[in-house]
């Protein structure tokens, strides 16, 4: 099964670890996500996802969403659900 590009990263918060995505594609807590960029890539589950500092469990395409994530990214890295 191929990866599905699910959001891009627009922005980076380094000092908390939280990356805030577009989301292109339905994503949810608990879906495993690749994220590929300049010059990594890394997998990881998403463990929580806030909109405006809320809890959700789902995002739909057109959200703004930040995710906790295990490693620094960059804006316009690229997100896909893999699997």
């Amino acid at each position: 099964m191929t990866d599905i590009k699910v959001g891009e990263i627009i922005h980076f918060y380094d000092k908390i670890g939280v990356a805030v995505v577009k989301v292109l594609a339905p994503i949810k807590v608990g879906d495993r996500l690749k994220i590929s960029g300049h010059d990594h890539e890394f997998e990881q589950e998403v463990a929580s996802m806030q909109v405006e500092h809320k809890e959700i469990q789902k995002a739909k395409k057109g959200d703004d969403v930040g995710i906790k994530v295990d490693q620094p990214v960059k804006d316009g890295d690229e997100v896909y659900k893999v699997g």
